[in-house]
């Protein structure tokens, strides 16, 4: 094999699927070698930032590597964002980028793409992603290759490779994976015997889940030990969407602080034995408490540590702690009121002439999903989002945590190249404006997503915290008139009748993106992003 032969294989012999790219000089012999070999099958895109968060949807739904394949300087440099957003969010994808091969180094001349130095890129990437290398010996590439790989699945993070373009067909040997870290038996079992001791011993245990159960799969085995402890499970912000299969999961709902569900609120503040699995410690989780949560009183399962009140047991890989407390958890209560989603969502919407409201979309598609099924969705950041807590549990992804706009359409073309199903994107016009455009490239193939575009013409989350702002103000585009020429049906909605209709014609239509976009009043925010902007305004003058 060549070394482009080896790293294709590696990558699918790690569970990679796919690679998304853009092809430029520097990586064009390996895009070769991509499409040759049919090791991996390729998606190109419009736009750097759009590969790097197709890679992020499709890593995000399966909890598995997917790959974005870029050039050198212009092309990598162009995607510093997306992958950013990956490793806040422990996302395992693998980001390849082409590279100035030896005889170029040595010319002497500054190279086209070249910013500062020549390893000026990957100073930039050793900052964003968890392991790096660069395959400039055939001999050692296999090795490097293997090391790499391990560190995205073990941490769940991005890493990078650079290619020269020299070395692509250098012959390379096959690359054999490298084993997983072990851990400390004994300290394992110490660790599942006090936390399931403190669960034991309170009153109000309550389990928390985050993105990290998504990640290293464990969703099915965290709803196994719920119902077997029979405690209540919340997930958090980030979180929501967790579970949504998984019947037996006694799940209560999503914890917002003052701006969820209040019996959430007081399951999560309350709890004496608050349990978290994977649960990021971040504002956007946590920012809006109504009641200081006691750190001291949790359990913290997150990047490979167990943190109980005042101590840590390192390096105890969440699924062998999940293993472990299966094993040995016991009923703590026999609640049958526990089973089951408590959250009443929005439904029912009445097909009048009044003008829409970020509830009415809500409304609209849980009456959608009730009648066709739920989709998988893809939401920006921004009210899409906060309107996306009110739709019936389903798989979620957003980038809830690094808040970076432009995800949710090439997310979405990620996550449906990867997976065959049909996902429904939430998206507002300010986020669309950035990375909309990608759908043109929906037709070449066969992707179908049904897109929801707010458009109030406006920076509305922004506006929602500087509400006398000007600069929030954009021009109405008139989106769902581009949908033809870039290959998809579009539909405009102003009343709450023709919403429901167009997403009755939108579900129905297959082999085609439907863009629905919905016209909101500017100034009108979903209920739950005004209690959030609302917590946050009170614990910000609390500081003042």
């Amino acid at each position: 094999m060549n070394l482009a032969h080896s790293l294709l294989h590696a990558l699918a012999d790690h569970g990679a699927r796919e690679v998304f790219g853009i092809p430029g000089d520097f990586v064009l012999a390996f895009f070769e070698q991509i499409e040759k070999s049919g090791v991996l099958p390729l998606y190109t895109l419009s736009h750097e930032p759009g590969v790097g968060f197709a890679a992020d949807g499709a890593a995000r739904y399966h909890g598995r590597l997917s790959v974005a394949a870029v050039t050198y300087g212009a092309g990598a440099l162009n995607m510093v964002n997306a992958v950013a957003g990956a490793y806040a969010e422990k996302v395992p994808m693998v980001v390849i980028s082409g590279a100035p091969g030896a005889n170029e180094r040595r010319n002497g001349f500054l190279l086209h793409h070249q910013v500062k130095h020549l390893d000026s890129q990957m100073a930039i990437f050793r900052e964003i992603t968890c392991d790096q290398c660069v395959l400039d010996d055939p001999l050692r590439a296999p090795e490097d290759i293997a090391r790499v790989l391990r560190s995205a699945i073990t941490h769940s993070r991005p890493v990078y490779i650079e290619l020269p373009r020299d070395m692509v067909h250098a012959p390379c040997g096959r690359v054999h994976a490298a084993p997983a870290p072990k851990h400390d038996e004994d300290a394992l079992a110490a660790c599942v015997q006090e936390v399931l001791s403190r669960l034991e011993r309170a009153a109000r245990p309550v389990l928390m889940v985050d993105i990290e159960i998504r990640r290293f799969g464990l969703e099915a085995k965290v709803a196994q030990l719920a119902a077997k402890l029979q405690v209540p499970v919340v997930t958090c912000f980030m979180g929501r969407g967790l579970l949504a299969s998984e019947s037996q999961a006694p799940l209560l709902g999503t914890y917002l602080g003052v701006a969820g569900a209040p019996e959430v609120t007081e399951a999560v503040e309350g709890s004496d034995a608050l349990l978290m699995l994977g649960v990021i410690l971040s504002d956007t989780n946590f920012g809006v408490q109504r009641e200081r949560i006691d750190l001291r009183k949790c359990m913290l399962a997150l990047d490979g540590d167990v943190t109980l009140g005042y101590h840590t047991y390192h390096d105890i890989p969440l699924e062998a702690l999940v293993d472990g407390l299966l094993a040995h958890a016991k009923p703590l209560r026999a609640d049958a009121a526990l089973h089951g989603e408590r959250t009443a969502y929005p439904c029912d919407l009445p097909a009048d002439d009044k003008a829409i409201v970020p509830r009415d979309v809500a409304s609209a598609v849980n009456d959608m999903m009730r009648k066709h099924g739920r989709m998988p969705i893809a939401s920006d950041i921004g009210d899409c989002l906060f309107t996306a807590l009110d739709i019936e549990n389903t798989d979620l992804l957003a980038p809830g945590y690094y808040a970076t706009m432009g995800y949710g359409v090439p997310a979405a073309f990620g996550l449906q190249a990867a997976s065959g199903e049909r996902p429904l994107v939430l998206v507002g016009d300010g986020a669309f404006q950035m990375t909309g455009w990608e759908l043109g490239n929906c037709q070449r193939y066969g992707l179908d997503p049904i897109v929801v575009v707010f458009n109030n013409c406006s920076w509305e989350m922004l506006r929602a915290f500087q509400p006398q702002s000007a600069f929030c103000d954009l021009s109405d585009w008139h989106f769902a008139d581009m949908a033809q020429a870039m290959g998809g049906d579009g539909y405009r909605a102003t009343t709450r009748a023709e919403l429901a209709a167009a997403l009755e014609s939108a579900v129905q239509r297959r082999g085609r993106f439907q863009l629905v976009e919905v016209m909101l009043p500017r100034g009108g925010q979903s209920d739950t992003l005004s209690r959030f902007v609302n917590g946050v305004r009170r614990l910000q003058g609390s500081k003042a």
